[in-house]
């Protein structure tokens, strides 16, 4: 999400989302190297299916695991080990006071909140309804940017885009609003956390792009893990949530499996593409990753989605694509 110095934005519609949408999504510094036919492939497979997954991983561990103390100790995990990756391989991992502080304010705009307010909404909304809800952050993001000072219009295939994720986005969530009405306040409070959080994900992703701070990006993301991880924490120990953090078999599989898989395998397969593949082929997985959710969430967890959440996630899927693939005109 911050860009390196030099390299220019060849198609904004394609990299300003992709930029904007996934925490500190840069090419990393230095010559490209050659990428195989196999490798591209494998970091797809890793990208669709472990970012896919995790929504099926985090509603198996929020049952045994407090929203706080699950989040930031998966954070603070992942964040050390890729630090200390970086400081293997001889990256810059110290910067400025300003930029620690974007990388502070970013990662808890986008973990700290972003993540924990999926975490707390999976307690109780199903894995594939609240993957298909955080699918219109493409969109959301499109729409701060374009209100913004110096903001990208978008065009007639980009507003068809907008305004047909926006209705998907009321057929997913109108059964949820329904019962919350009705009585569910539990699901009610869910639905509003998830929806809070995305709003976060989003600025913190305008925030992320404006900043253009020349930061690598492995190291940038180690340190909003490592910021979002200890204030998550700090806070739910400030809660008392820690009576509530049981280190069952499930919860210590699902945190395993999503620093491992979420945050490590899938974001570094994340960095490659964006270093050897076109932008348009790897925003691809915007549309993919919740087709990936609900299908594991019907298999692993036997969740059995709505009728009016399959015509959502149809209209989502299918706007994110049209705004992804819709070429914006940059204000002359």
């Amino acid at each position: 999400m911050t860009e390196t110095k030099g390299h220019g934005l060849k198609n904004r519609g394609y990299d300003g989302i992709i930029r904007m949408a996934t925490p500190a999504a840069q090419s990393a510094q230095g010559e490209k190297r050659a990428a195989s036919r196999a490798s591209i492939v494998l970091a797809f497979a890793a990208v669709y299916f472990f970012w896919g997954s995790t929504y099926t991983a985090i509603r198996i561990g929020a049952a045994d695991m407090p929203a706080l103390l699950f989040a930031g100790t998966r954070f603070l995990i992942a964040g050390a080990i890729l630090l200390a990756w970086c400081r293997f391989r001889g990256l810059r991992i110290l910067w400025p006071p300003r930029e620690m502080m974007i990388f502070c304010a970013v990662g808890l705009l986008l973990l700290g909140c972003g993540n924990v307010g999926l975490v707390y909404a999976e307690k109780t909304m199903p894995s594939g309804l609240s993957s298909l809800v955080l699918a219109v952050i493409p969109l959301i993001v499109a729409l701060i940017e374009m209100l913004l000072p110096g903001g990208e219009p978008l065009p007639a295939r980009g507003w068809l885009g907008m305004g047909l994720g926006f209705a998907g986005l009321v057929a997913l969530v109108w059964p949820s609003i329904k019962a919350g009405v009705t009585g569910d306040r539990a699901l009610l409070l869910a639905l509003a956390a998830l929806l809070g959080g995305g709003v976060c994900w989003a600025v913190g992703s305008v925030l992320s792009r404006r900043s253009r701070l020349e930061a690598n990006s492995f190291v940038a993301a180690a340190w909003q893990m490592i910021f979002a991880g200890v204030v998550s924490v700090a806070i739910g120990s400030g809660l008392g949530e820690w009576p509530q953090f049981h280190l069952t078999a499930g919860a210590v599989g699902s945190l395993a499996y999503l620093i491992t898989g979420g945050s490590l395998i899938g974001y570094t397969a994340f960095i490659y593409l964006l270093e050897h593949v076109p932008v348009s082929k790897v925003v691809s997985h915007s549309y993919i990753n919740p087709v990936v959710a609900v299908i594991l969430g019907i298999l692993v967890l036997g969740e059995r989605p709505q009728t009016a959440e399959f015509v959502g996630m149809a209209g989502v899927i299918v706007a994110v694509y049209l705004l992804t693939s819709a070429r914006i005109k940059v204000r002359g």
